[in-house]
């Protein structure tokens, strides 16, 4: 059995002993202190499996130190709240990024996405267990974030970004259609829509969910969650893509997350903002505009059912 001991407050700190019983499992090994960045803590009280995860945690980032061979030092202090990361050493010297994902629906073929884009324009996958998330990682450095730069120049940056990572994998390939992470954000909306304050934006919303997809020009391999917070500087090239989501769908859907990281923006001037950026990727403004507005209408309560969005949706509807 385990013995889980927690610090108050945030970053906390796990401390597991392991302890022999003759009843149960046997566990070997010293007292292991695990620091947990906050949002990733607070992510992991959502539900029994990911709670889970985060008990084996310990248990798992000593098992891959001693495969990979590499020491691993504290977690980045990230806003990442899907994954416990920090800076790692292997045997030779070269400096890591040790990444372990907890379960997670969007993020399911990252390790894949990595392997498919090898470096152009993402960080390299340097070693991978796909049964636990977890990556070794090429060290972007300085890794300054892409967020440093005013957002018109994050515009720039991130869509030439995209432009090179739409590529279409030959078959046979692991990637899920985008319609797949729609339906499971369909799912939630329908538990949770009675939060929203207009429900007629929401239905409009998922009808475009299920109708867009239909009439894609083209399919690519999408990034899915590219916005500035994932971009680092590097020295290997003078940005890097960190974190993909590969799902195989409309170029234009990959405008949105970005996007809606410069809300103030977007929310002051949104056709110009919108026009804007899809003219950088080369994609059609009224699919990027129709995108947007699907995103912000299906996500109408927590976090986005105050701070103008609602008058956003509205403004932008269709």
């Amino acid at each position: 059995m385990d013995s889980l001991t927690r610090t108050t407050g945030w970053p906390c700190t796990i401390a597991i002993r392991w302890v022999e019983s003759e009843e149960e499992t046997v566990w070997r090994g010293e007292l292991l202190a695990l620091t947990i960045p906050d949002p990733l803590a607070a992510n992991c009280q959502d539900a029994p499996e990911t709670a889970a995860w985060l008990r084996r945690l310990p248990d798992t980032i000593r098992s891959l130190e001693r495969r990979w061979s590499v020491s691993v030092e504290a977690p980045y202090e990230q806003e990442a709240s899907a994954s416990w990361v920090a800076p790692a050493t292997l045997e030779t010297g070269t400096s890591a990024v040790l990444k372990v994902g907890m379960p997670h629906m969007e993020a399911e073929h990252e390790i894949q996405g990595l392997r498919f884009w090898d470096g152009d324009p993402t960080v390299r996958l340097l070693e991978a267990d796909v049964g636990l998330n977890a990556m070794l990682l090429e060290h972007c450095k300085p890794g300054t974030s892409l967020r440093t730069l005013s957002e018109s120049e994050q515009d720039v940056v991130i869509a030439k970004l995209l432009r090179r990572l739409w590529r279409t994998p030959a078959s046979p390939h692991p990637f899920r259609p985008l319609t797949a992470m729609l339906e499971h954000w369909s799912e939630e909306v329908l538990v949770e829509a009675e939060q929203g304050s207009d429900p007629g934006l929401v239905r409009a919303g998922l009808s475009l969910f299920e109708e867009l997809p239909r009439d894609a020009g083209s399919e690519v391999l999408l990034a899915t969650d590219l916005h500035a917070g994932n971009v680092l500087r590097a020295e290997r090239e003078a940005w890097l893509v960190i974190d993909p989501k590969p799902f195989l769908g409309d170029p234009a859907y990959d405008a949105t997350q970005h996007l809606l990281n410069c809300a103030a923006r977007l929310h002051a001037s949104p056709d110009d903002t919108i026009s804007r950026f899809a003219d950088l990727l080369g994609v059609d403004h009224d699919r990027v505009r129709l995108w947007t507005f699907a995103r912000v209408a299906t996500t109408l309560w927590g976090d986005r059912k105050d701070g103008g969005w609602p008058a956003f949706a509205r403004a932008i509807a269709p």
